[in-house]
C-alpha cells in the first residue's frame, strides 16, 4: 500500500463535508507533481486529509475507491480525478507546524513541496504521524 497526503481548504471542502458525504472525488488538479500522485494511487491507498490555509493540520484518513480517471471538470485528457472515501478521523489533529518541528519529518513533502495539493507520504512518515495523532497503541 501507499500512502499520500491530499489538501483541501476547509471553507471550499472540509472534512466534516467528506465524511456527510460519504464519498468525493478529487478533481481540479492542474499541477503535473500533482497530477502524477494522483495516476500513481491505487485502490485502498490511504491519505492523509489536510485542512490547507485555514486550520493546517490533518485531521482525517481517506482511502482511494477508485483510480485515476479523467477529469469530468475539463476536456484536456492530461488531467485526472480519483474517487476517496472517509476511512477515520484522527484521535488528534497533527499541525503542519508540530510536523515542521519534528526532524523525522524534515523531509516530507508537504514542507519541501508546500504548494504541491497531492503528495506522496514514506510508511515511516506515515507511522511518525499516526503517533502524533495518538492512532497507535
Amino acid at each position: 500500500m501507499n500512502y499520500w497526503l491530499i489538501k483541501s481548504e476547509p471553507f471550499k471542502y472540509s472534512w466534516d463535508q467528506f465524511v456527510k458525504d460519504k464519498q468525493t472525488f478529487w478533481d481540479g488538479v492542474r499541477n503535473y507533481a500533482a497530477r502524477n500522485n494522483l495516476r500513481a494511487m491505487k485502490k485502498g491507498d490511504e491519505a492523509f486529509w489536510y485542512h490547507s490555509n485555514e486550520g493546517l493540520e490533518i485531521v482525517g484518513i481517506a482511502k482511494v475507491v477508485k483510480e485515476a480517471y479523467q477529469d469530468p471538470t475539463t476536456d484536456d485528457p492530461n488531467w485526472v480525478a480519483v474517487d476517496f472515501k472517509p476511512l477515520k478521523k484522527l484521535k488528534k489533529p497533527v499541525s503542519l507546524a508540530t510536523i515542521k518541528q519534528d526532524k523525522r519529518l524534515q523531509d516530507m513533502q508537504i514542507i519541501k513541496l508546500s504548494r504541491l495539493s497531492v503528495s506522496a507520504v514514506t510508511e515511516d512518515e506515515w507511522n511518525v504521524i499516526m503517533d502524533l495523532a495518538g492512532m497507535h497503541g
